[in-house]
């Protein structure tokens, strides 16, 4: 178990390469293949699995299955294309099987067993990327983008999964580990303080909100949870004092070498600390209101946004609410996001109350399981991290392993019988990342092409085949068409993953040349509200005095009648 959980937790993490136009697919698909086998070997050592025993794992298992559903469905009624729906389905289905497996070695008396090897593996992974994030602040030319990524920004780490944030949630993961490690006694206590100074010190080099407000919550762990020894409860308490001392010393060598830490931009007066979030989410209100009953459909929200009058809007293309319960309540609409998000609620209740009750063998690890959890949570306020299979897999199993219920007591002659479904549908999920990584590479000779590759447009064609990726074919059919409205049936596909400058463009000119010059001036208007510097040649001509005596361009003037996202699918 330990290696599978090791090559699950670490492999997508530290993997730097990466084949375009997604810079994380292959890091995804790697974790679907690796947890995949996780839940088949811990299914196959099962020795059962009791839904019935706690019915916040019934919940849990319920909203997932009712975002199935809402996956399922959009394509029906929103128009999103199927591959990104099923896309979607299938990532949800892999947190269900994952959930279940965490449960099922609860069941069996496997706990203990599983969140050991998961600690040792956050902690691996967390003392590698630290070090990624070392040489991405400090000596940024060692990185080449195949073993060490590039940093996402200057003067902070981001690790090779490329975001700031994610590096942070990974290390405050591998801190709870080191917790768990020092605890159960699997850890010399003064080695584990050192290993985690320098997992901490990762988290302020990577400078995001999450970290900090994540390190906050470990010092109320230590404060809260009376069952940790004295010095585990000390060394979580003093997390705070050891990340500002960290940062005022990053910014004190920052202005000495004159150096950039990233840090002191995020809280400088000329930044936005919420990076446009106070924004997207008034805007996302708004949509709600427009919209309560039934949403904008599942995974539609930059659709809708995008095409949603919103002067000032951030011009930024946000994909996401970067809150979670915004992002159901505008996609499932108020009624069907509020049963979801009670049915998760009551299993994250129900988790809370296993750790608090569990008998003194178990309580550090359903505890610190759960703070894994409400972790993740905290880190969904504010950002998407289970949009991500490398965050929602391991969540899901750790999740199940907190509702889990008790091993039943059986007849030592009983014979050991894994749950074969769940073994199936580990499997299943593993096949699944195989699968998503041939198909991937359809879209990516379109991309990055080979020596000798088809023609661009023979291998366009070949990516509209592609199961779950032809939404980044038909991108490219539709912005290098000399005539973009010869290839308007693919907009229906291209529009539903992200509006951006380019498509918006092709689009609203693809609209004019058919002569739908009314949605075409819409879309052209909802571009403009993004202040794009990419759009301003599109834009030019309506600034232009020789265009004075002449008829103005079709994205000068605003349509003549009011139009809405549904008007575009």
């Amino acid at each position: 178990m330990l290696p599978a959980l090791m090559f699950a937790v670490a492999a997508p993490a530290l993997l730097a390469f990466n084949l375009p136009p997604s810079a994380t697919l292959l890091n995804q698909a790697l974790a679907l293949v690796a947890w995949g086998v996780v839940g088949t070997i811990s299914a196959a050592a099962a020795d059962t699995f009791v839904l019935r025993r706690n019915s916040g794992l019934a919940g849990l298992l319920a909203a997932f299955a009712l975002l199935i559903l809402a996956a399922v469905a959009a394509p029906l009624w929103a128009g999103q294309p199927t591959g990104l729906a099923w896309s979607a389905a299938g990532m949800t289905f892999a947190a269900l099987v994952l959930a279940c497996t965490g449960a099922s070695a609860r069941a069996s008396g496997h706990e203990g067993l599983v969140f050991g090897a998961l600690c040792w593996a956050w902690l691996v992974a967390g003392l590698l990327s630290t070090a990624i994030g070392i040489v991405q602040v400090f000596a940024p030319d060692w990185a080449d983008g195949n073993v060490i990524a590039a940093a996402a920004f200057e003067g902070r780490a981001s690790g090779n999964l490329r975001q700031p944030n994610h590096l942070s949630s990974l290390l405050l993961w591998a801190l709870i580990g080191t917790a768990w490690l020092a605890e159960s006694g699997a850890l010399r206590r003064r080695i584990a303080a050192a290993l985690a100074t320098a997992l901490l010190f990762g988290v302020v080099l990577s400078a995001s909100r999450t970290g900090i407000v994540g390190v906050v919550l470990l010092a109320l762990w230590g404060l809260l949870d009376r069952r940790l020894s004295r010095s585990t409860r000390a060394a979580l308490l003093l997390a705070p004092v050891a990340y500002a001392a960290f940062w005022l010393g990053l910014s004190a060598w920052a202005h000495m070498s004159h150096q950039l830490f990233g840090g002191e931009a995020r809280v400088s007066s000329n930044g936005d600390i919420s990076s446009s979030r106070f924004a997207i989410w008034s805007d996302t209100l708004s949509l709600i209101a427009q919209h309560p009953w039934a949403g904008v459909g599942f995974g539609e929200f930059n659709f809708a946004w995008s095409l949603t009058p919103f002067p000032d809007r951030p011009v930024a293309f946000f994909d996401h609410t970067h809150n979670l319960p915004l992002q159901f309540a505008v996609e499932l609409g108020l009624p069907l996001a509020l049963l979801v998000l009670s049915l998760l609620a009551y299993a994250l209740w129900r988790a809370f109350v296993a750790g608090r009750d569990a008998p003194a063998g178990e309580a550090i690890t359903l505890r610190a399981a759960f703070m894994a959890v409400l972790m993740m949570v905290l880190h969904s306020q504010l950002e998407y991290p289970l949009w991500y299979a490398y965050f929602l897999l391991p969540t899901a199993l750790v999740f199940g392993l907190c509702l889990g219920g008790p091993p039943a007591p059986t007849p030592n002659s009983a014979p050991r019988r894994a749950f074969r479904p769940l073994v199936a549908a580990g499997i299943l999920v593993a096949l699944g990342g195989v699968v998503t990584v041939v198909d991937y590479m359809r879209v990516v000779a379109i991309f990055s092409p080979s020596p000798g590759a088809a023609p661009l447009p023979r291998r366009i064609a070949d990516g509209q085949r592609s199961l779950y990726f032809a939404h980044h074919a038909a991108y490219a059919a539709v912005t290098t068409a000399a005539r973009p409205s010869d290839a308007m049936p693919l907009f229906s596909v291209a529009t539903h993953y992200l509006l951006d400058t380019r498509l918006m463009m092709s689009w609203a000119t693809a609209l004019a040349e058919t002569g739908d010059l009314e949605r075409a001036r819409h879309i052209a208007q909802r571009l403009r509200e993004f202040r794009n510097e990419d759009a301003q040649p599109f834009f030019a001509p309506c600034h232009d005095p020789a265009e004075a005596s002449f008829e103005l361009p079709f994205q000068c003037t605003p349509p003549s009648r009011p139009f809405d996202y549904r008007d575009f699918r």
